[in-house]
């Protein structure tokens, strides 16, 4: 089921919904059409472009600020698929304070890592092991933005809309394949 880009009245991007649900927006008149997708849908009388991206027409706000969950896959496209020691293509997670010693599984102490890095750095504090350290400290990405990146599969035409985390350009290409 192909799915569709919902903006708020002020293009803050909002949810990704199905293409189906975008289109009742729009012939509820709750939301404009933006972009589409090339294709349509057809009734017994009417054709119907199928939507891409809509916006709504009013403001919607949105009551509390969302969190990313925390997973290898939120992981990777935050540090942008880099080792955060050493810079080559990462492989793994690593927990900046091992877990064995206190260290909590969240944000703030999970990094991407590459195999060499992750069997050097073993269950280890940074300041433990010679010539390692952070190329940036961690921290939970903030925004809208985040959420729908990690839903995965962004079409093209969706760019122009999100405002892309830092370290997440190159990632963009990959997820829209």
């Amino acid at each position: 089921m192909s799915r569709a880009l919902v903006l708020n009245a002020s293009f803050e991007p909002l949810s990704i919904v199905a293409t189906r649900r975008a289109l009742v927006l729009v012939l509820d008149e709750k939301a404009e059409l933006l972009s589409g997708t090339g294709r349509d849908f057809h009734s017994a009388r009417y054709s119907f472009a199928e939507p891409s991206v809509v916006r709504l027409l009013a403001y919607v706000k949105v009551p509390y600020r969302t969190r990313v969950a925390l997973n290898r896959r939120a992981i990777f496209l935050r540090d942008g698929h880099r080792c955060q020691y050493c810079g080559s293509t990462a492989e793994n997670i690593d927990h900046v304070v091992p877990r064995s010693r206190g260290g909590t599984h969240s944000w703030d102490n999970v990094v991407a890592a590459c195999r060499p890095c992750n069997a050097r750095k073993e269950d280890r504090l940074l300041s433990e092991v010679t010539s390692m350290r952070l190329r940036r400290p961690p921290a939970a990405p903030v925004g809208r933005t985040w959420m729908l990146l990690a839903s995965g599969g962004l079409r093209p035409d969706w760019h122009q809309y999100l405002s892309v985390p830092a370290g997440a350009e190159r990632v963009l290409t990959e997820l829209s394949a």
